[in-house]
């Protein structure tokens, strides 16, 4: 069954490298050094490789040649999104820019006092959309699977600084979920991914680009029990320094039954997610077998 096994990649001593760039060079050279390292992972990580070149070939139809420069841009999007979560968060220098697409039907559901669900995807920069999240001026919760190795995530911390959000990580406990609906109660937002799921999770099979795909059930099911407004959220990088952040209008719908309501917006979610699937191919972060 493709799950998400809960790891992410990389080392400490690349991210000090990086980090060491970026500093005393900028944010170009730090790009450059990182065309070597995307073309490292381009020749010698099979697996991933394998899972994301089939996305290219087989889901998207693009042609051989076309699919193998995707796969190295994948790559490269992939640690600029690195890059720029560290810039960024740690308050850096830089000359990025933003368009806001959306982000009024977010303040509007910030005004009307009744909290929010922000769902978005390993598609595009989460970390950039958490970070402007704080332009809400209100309590942020980003749910977060803890799969970052220890001693990346204490050195990360220490280069960005602790987040200015409250972070909920997911525990084999299940502990999260209290915290979740704790925070719904409160009235704040909750930000979480809806696209991954882990073994032994309930989730719903959907076709996605005309393949079944399982999707977690949990975050729709969340939604549907509280009735709480509903906005699926993506920052998508467009050019070297600019992201463009999206946002949609509250897709709750009262009236409609838990189950109802919860397969709603599965649809709509996934539907949204294709979208920006086709739009923005190369800054897909599922480095896994996401289809049967």
């Amino acid at each position: 069954m493709p799950s998400w096994q809960g790891k992410s990649r990389g080392s400490k001593t690349g991210y000090r490298i990086f980090v060491g760039v970026l500093r005393t060079f900028g944010v170009f050279p730090a790009y450059v050094l990182l065309r070597f390292v995307a073309f490292y992972y381009f020749l010698f990580a099979f697996k991933s490789s394998k899972q994301n070149y089939r996305l290219f070939r087989r889901r998207l139809k693009y042609s051989r040649i076309r699919s193998l420069v995707k796969l190295y841009r994948n790559y490269y999007m992939f640690g600029q999104s690195l890059i720029d979560k560290v810039v960024v968060m740690s308050g850096m220098p830089n000359k990025f820019t933003y368009d806001f697409d959306g982000e009024q039907h977010l303040h509007d559901m910030v005004s009307a006092g009744n909290g929010g669900l922000l769902l978005s995807a390993h598609l595009g920069n989460w970390e950039i959309a958490g970070h402007l999240l704080k332009r809400l001026g209100t309590k942020i919760n980003i749910v977060m699977f803890d799969g970052e190795h220890q001693q990346i995530k204490e050195y990360l911390t220490g280069v960005t600084g602790e987040r200015n959000v409250n972070v909920i990580v997911i525990r084999n406990d299940i502990s999260h979920i209290y915290e979740i609906s704790e925070a719904l109660s409160r009235k704040e937002l909750v930000c979480m991914h809806a696209d991954r799921f882990v073994d032994g999770n309930k989730f719903r099979e959907v076709r996605f680009l005309d393949q079944p795909a399982k999707f977690p059930i949990g975050p729709f099911m969340l939604a549907a029990t509280f009735k709480v407004p509903v906005s699926f959220v993506f920052a998508m990088k467009e050019t070297n320094l600019h992201y463009h952040f999206f946002a949609t209008s509250d897709r709750n719908e009262p009236g409609l039954k838990k189950d109802e309501l919860s397969t709603k917006l599965l649809t709509e979610f996934t539907g949204e997610m294709e979208r920006k699937l086709r739009a923005y191919p190369d800054q897909w972060y599922n480095f896994y077998n996401f289809w049967q």
